[in-house]
């Protein structure tokens, strides 16, 4: 059996009672994370551009809604604005494995085609899990980033599987659904590489509006190629993404990998959520004195990713900025925490943030690069100019799926990002059907609530 074949078995015959109470709630809490960050980002350059696309559409309902609008449009540009916001100020879910992603970017396609179906709540939250399941297994089968691809490629694959049961489509149609989606969203890793512009927002929406749409041709009768991993042009080869086939298997039983991701508490690129951590508990340590040093010990990914190249050493936009572990750690111990004001242009030339980020040094440890993806060990010791040295390691920040939030933190994240968005009755209301998603029979009233004017 092929992996196309696998995948789209498994999809087809996967249902909602097959899922436990805690995926279930996980799916919530997904969710709720993720209105809460594209609430956060709505007024972003990105946002506005993606919305304003879609906005140019109009579909008559049923049919899916900008969120934040009421504006009813196609499927494929709803997950494409939709999925923009939730991504923008990277602040939504991570999954770490020989391959990184942001699964919870997979959400607005799932709720595009759930609205463009009438379809209610427990199928949002089926379909939420068969996303995640694709994506991180892929994740987990073999790295992208090594050969530099970018994660989102397997995001069409995921979202093309999850629209296709919101579609319910056959096993066969699934497949070729697959086909479609996986022969043409081959992406570079160029979209996260030197100075990052506001496409990294938009990279995976546009994998989930090309996986929504590949879905939407198959269910009219539309065949893909075959053997789309294994073929003598498939994703195997030309991507170099040798042992997937042996590596890559799909939960049965209960074992769900949405369960196994993890929350942002602090809106920076995950790498760097352990070293943040670091920082703010040695910065309590100091207590005001002066910096001499700061040494980073990390590993592969974080260093790669974030802690090299010489844009991150001054960044010169927000993207460069959540994707730069020297800005980051700067800000923590100037601060006193990373919020969404820490990345507004005028902070990327403070002073004391520039001259702490020339202190910093980051290598990567061969020790700390065993601990990772299980952890995300990051190693921070603070040199001061009176001989005090302090040091502190996390490997599992606040957030991880070994050290969650609680409900009540992730409440707390959306009322902050939901403040000025929604009116204080909005955002409970919103919360209200959100935590009791399982119950909707029409989830658009959840995703028809108005923003507030700028």
């Amino acid at each position: 059996m092929t992996i196309a074949r696998d995948m789209a078995r498994w999809a087809h015959q996967i249902r909602y009672e097959d899922l436990p109470d805690k995926t279930i709630h996980e799916v919530k809490r997904r969710m709720v994370d993720s209105i809460a960050t594209a609430l956060g980002a709505y007024w972003a350059a990105p946002s506005c551009i993606a919305r304003a696309k879609a906005e140019s559409v109009n579909d008559p309902p049923p049919s899916a809604t900008v969120w934040g609008t009421g504006h009813h449009t196609s499927a494929d540009l709803a997950a494409f604005a939709n999925a923009a916001m939730v991504r923008y100020l990277d602040y939504n879910d991570t999954y770490l494995s020989l391959e990184p992603a942001h699964p919870s970017d997979n959400l607005a396609a799932c709720v595009a085609v759930a609205q463009t179906t009438g379809k209610g709540g427990r199928d949002v939250i089926l379909a939420a899990v068969i996303a995640y399941e694709i994506q991180c297994r892929l994740c987990d089968a073999a790295s992208l980033r090594a050969g530099g691809w970018d994660h989102v490629t397997y995001g069409a694959l995921s979202t093309a599987l999850a629209a296709g049961k919101l579609w319910g489509l056959t096993e066969d149609q699934l497949e070729h659904a697959l086909g479609l989606a996986g022969v043409c969203n081959i992406t570079t890793r160029q979209t996260r590489t030197g100075q990052i512009s506001h496409w990294k927002a938009c990279a995976f929406a546009n994998a989930g509006r090309n996986g929504v749409f590949a879905a939407d041709l198959a269910r009219r009768g539309m065949t893909g190629p075959h053997e789309i991993f294994e073929g003598p042009r498939g994703l195997m080869k030309q991507l170099n993404l040798g042992g997937i086939a042996e590596r890559f298997t799909l939960g049965r039983g209960g074992d769900y990998m949405i369960d196994k991701t993890y929350i942002k508490y602090w809106p920076a690129e995950y790498h760097s959520q352990s070293a943040i951590d670091a920082c703010l508990q040695l910065r309590q340590q100091i207590k005001g004195k002066v910096i001499d040093k700061i040494h980073i010990k990390s590993f592969e990914a974080a260093v790669s990713i974030i802690g090299s190249e010489p844009e991150k050493l001054r960044p010169t936009s927000r993207e460069t900025a959540d994707h730069s572990m020297f800005y980051c750690c700067a800000a923590a111990l100037v601060d006193g925490d990373v919020t969404l004001d820490t990345f507004k242009e005028e902070r990327l030339t403070d002073k004391k943030l520039l001259d702490l980020i020339d202190k910093t040094t980051i290598v990567e440890d061969a020790e700390l690069n065993k601990g990772y993806p299980k952890g995300i060990p990051n190693d921070v010791t603070i040199t001061c100019s009176d001989g005090t040295k302090v040091n502190k390691r996390v490997d599992f920040p606040r957030g991880h799926a070994e050290n969650p939030m609680s409900d009540d933190e992730v409440v707390a994240k959306f009322k902050r990002l939901a403040k000025g968005r929604f009116s204080e009755a909005d955002a409970d209301r919103c919360l209200e059907m959100a935590w009791n998603l399982d119950t909707m029979k029409d989830v658009t009233p959840l995703f028809s609530i108005k923003v507030a004017r700028k």
